[in-house]
């Protein structure tokens, strides 16, 4: 038997706030935008074309999603977007705007730096040591 996660979720206020800053300016792939009818669209994204995983932007509804915004790792980084050059996206980032809590540190695994979405997300920028 074959198992693999193909997507999970992330809660944006709206689909074109999340397309306009995970795509315009983190410069993630848009995979997928699917009108889904009632004002729902099916949209997926990626940090590259062939990444597997893939993020479902999903446009809050709903008083209790619209306040699990940012929080739906109750506060802890619960995003890891790996990277082969970290001192290239480092940078990328931080031009396009991103906002690290920290700056890159050396950790026995790999080089890692804290960030942000706009709705308080929290993902670690990794590169692993090989």
């Amino acid at each position: 038997m074959s198992r693999r996660i193909s997507a999970f979720s992330i809660l944006v206020p709206t689909y074109d706030e999340g397309l306009d800053f995970y795509v315009s300016r983190l410069g993630f792939h848009l995979i997928e935008d699917t009108d889904m009818g009632a004002g729902k669209r099916w949209v997926l994204i990626a940090p590259s074309p062939d990444c597997e995983t893939r993020i479902l932007l999903a446009q809050a509804s709903g008083d209790a999603q619209v306040a699990a915004i940012g929080a739906q790792t109750g506060g802890r980084v619960g995003f890891f977007l790996n990277t082969d050059d970290f001192d290239a996206d480092h940078a990328q980032m931080l031009a396009a705007g991103v906002t690290f809590e920290e700056a890159p540190r050396v950790e026995p695994y790999g080089k890692v730096a804290v960030w942000r979405d706009p709705w308080g997300n929290r993902w670690d920028l990794l590169q692993l040591y090989s």
